[in-house]
């Protein structure tokens, strides 16, 4: 007994050591380990053919770590917690696992069944292939309207009667547009695809018969059958309904079956946890699963806690914004003036004056709200509005009053008096909110700055430098391959 014990003590410590060699660790975050495969395929998916800024792999190592130390950080935040983190990522893994468990046995079954759904639904009067002739009627017809165009369908029956040609007829006469350019020829329909008395005029023929005159609600027909037949065995449409199953996503469908079934097994498991099982099953086969399932699993992470700590806050933290570009405010010189205000057109010489009056004493960022609800408020639009941070080039009026432009302005249809309020800006942006935008995005990189030298501290790191000197990437693997 103890024997085996030991043997399969020592059977363990070899399998572990050869994958350990086969895939080691390149890195440790915070006592966790991140094995080659890991890294390799972020390197080579963040750097592959058409990506500009392509780095090296030492260069890549640094991203990676900042990557992964940010990962770290929400794990101890709990954000995996959160139900919002869990239905999203439940919902992306599920797209990756449920295609995974259709088999191609999966898929013939049922094609097979589509098949046999078919013959049944079609029954055994098989499908028939029809022309016909329509002399159309609307519904509402009067009763001499009626009469005509019975006459008139009385005479084409008799033409073909004595032999006129029944294609040529029906491309000439017929008043069904989709069918008279083809001689009258409709598609094969089975049983209840047709209105009930054209379906039953059909039926009753036998191919090379012709009916006599048919009345539906569409108007007058007369009909010649030009073909009867069972539906072709299976094989004959094989390819055909693998098409169809494709085209309608039946994929997804089995697939919810297959889940369904499972499900109905094992009561004790949960859609959640047999999905789990499914998605840790399929991954220890396919590392590119693995990988693009936890890439998206720490991806989401990542979202949600830059989010909290950094983008989100940035952009609601205004007096950080505005400290900010007190601290840097040189960052945002101009190199040449801006005027800081409005263009603005008119319907009544009057506004004019009145438009500069409204804003006269309001904040920037109140005037839009000011002048729609003065000036605009009704379904007549009193006045036309270009408002911002213009340099010469932007606006024709803004260049031609303010920067003194020799310049062409034209005017606005209905808006036949212009002019401009504001002012000058001459070295700069006077307030962040000018030049907002850019303060935000700025704002932003020295959050993250601040964040990731803090989480380094915080965390300790370990890099692996000889594994990292065997990462395999796509550009060594195609110089090896030129050679």
């Amino acid at each position: 007994m103890r024997l085996k014990v030991f043997s399969a003590a020592l059977f363990m410590g070899v399998a572990a050591m050869a994958q350990t060699t086969a895939d080691p660790v390149i890195m440790t975050v915070n006592g966790t380990p991140v094995l080659r495969s890991e890294f390799e395929y972020s390197y080579n998916k963040n750097n592959s053919e058409g990506v500009i800024d392509k780095k090296s792999v030492e260069e890549y190592v640094d991203l990676f770590v900042n990557y992964k130390l940010k990962v770290v950080a929400a794990l101890e935040a709990r954000y995996d917690t959160l139900q919002s983190f869990k239905d999203e990522f439940a919902q992306y893994r599920d797209q990756q696992v449920l295609p995974l468990m259709v088999t191609d046995a999966d898929v013939e079954a049922e094609a097979h069944k589509i098949y046999d759904e078919t013959v049944k639904r079609i029954g055994p009067d098989g499908l028939i292939q029809t022309s016909h002739i329509l002399l159309r009627v609307n519904q509402q017809a009067t009763p001499e309207e009626l009469s005509a165009a019975k006459l008139r369908a009385d005479s084409v029956y008799k033409a073909l009667k004595d032999g006129a040609d029944f294609a040529e007829l029906a491309k000439k006469v017929s008043q069904d547009p989709g069918s008279a350019q083809q001689g009258g020829l409709l598609p094969f329909v089975q049983r209840g695809q047709l209105v009930k008395e054209f379906e039953d005029a059909a039926y009753a023929l036998q191919p090379g018969e012709m009916s006599g005159i048919v009345q539906t609600p569409f108007g007058y027909h007369i009909i010649k059958m030009k073909e009867r037949k069972m539906l072709e065995p299976f094989e004959f449409h094989h390819d055909g309904i693998l098409r169809f199953i494709e085209q309608r996503n039946l994929r997804d469908r089995i697939a919810q079956q297959k889940v369904d079934e499972l499900l109905k097994a094992n009561t004790m498991l949960s859609k959640s946890q047999l999905m789990e099982q499914k998605a840790d099953e399929y991954a220890a086969k396919d590392s590119d699963l693995k990988n693009l399932i936890r890439e998206y699993h720490d991806g989401l992470l990542l979202y949600e806690i830059s989010n909290k700590l950094v983008w989100d806050k940035a952009a609601k933290d205004e007096a950080g914004l505005a400290q900010y570009f007190k601290k840097n405010k040189k960052k945002y010189a101009w190199d040449e003036p801006r005027f800081k205000g409005m263009a603005f057109h008119t319907k009544m010489q009057e506004d004019v004056q009145a438009v500069k009056d409204c804003v006269k004493n309001l904040a920037f960022d109140k005037w839009a709200e000011q002048l729609r609800s003065t000036f605009n408020a009704d379904s007549v639009l009193r006045i036309r509005v270009e408002k911002g941070i213009f340099k010469k080039g932007d606006n024709a009026l803004v260049d031609s009053i303010i920067f003194k432009k020799d310049t062409t302005v034209t005017k606005l249809k209905d808006y036949p008096f212009d002019d401009v309020y504001g002012k000058v800006l001459k070295k700069g942006p006077e307030d962040y909110t000018d030049v907002r935008g850019l303060v935000v995005a700025d704002y932003q990189e020295e959050l993250e700055r601040q964040w990731v030298a803090e989480l380094r501290k915080k965390y300790p790191v370990y890099v692996n430098k000889e594994v990292l000197l065997t990462v395999k990437n796509s550009e060594n693997s195609a110089e090896s391959e030129k050679k």
